[in-house]
């Protein structure tokens, strides 16, 4: 029972420490009726350069950032609020470990 504890331990530090970080660009934030839709970019010669942030507006994480740069952050397979691939957004120059995150949102790649 000990090692399995032990184990399990291990893979959450794992699965933390392989959060995948990138630096994106906000372009714009809208309100369409429940939901906020952020329209972003990644860096220059990224595969699939754009995409969208959307989350529900009456979340608690749920904030429309203004156009700028950000750091995003993809969270581990099945964390999160929404059934998608989740992330959450800081402000470009944060830290993950320590700093408040500005929201999570469902990536939904074009």
């Amino acid at each position: 029972m000990k090692k399995a504890i032990i184990l399990l331990v291990l893979l959450v530090a794992v699965q933390l420490v392989a959060q995948d970080r990138s630096t994106i660009t906000v372009k714009k934030s809208e309100v369409s009726k429940e939901v906020i839709i952020v329209t972003a970019a990644q860096a220059a010669g990224q595969a699939k350069p754009s995409f969208e942030l959307n989350c529900n507006k009456d979340a608690s994480d749920c904030k429309a950032p203004e156009a700028g740069t950000y750091l995003m952050v993809r969270l581990p397979k099945n964390w999160g609020t929404y059934d998608c691939q989740n992330v959450d957004l800081y402000p470009a120059a944060a830290d993950p470990a320590t700093d408040k995150k500005i929201g999570e949102y469902c990536l939904v790649e074009k």
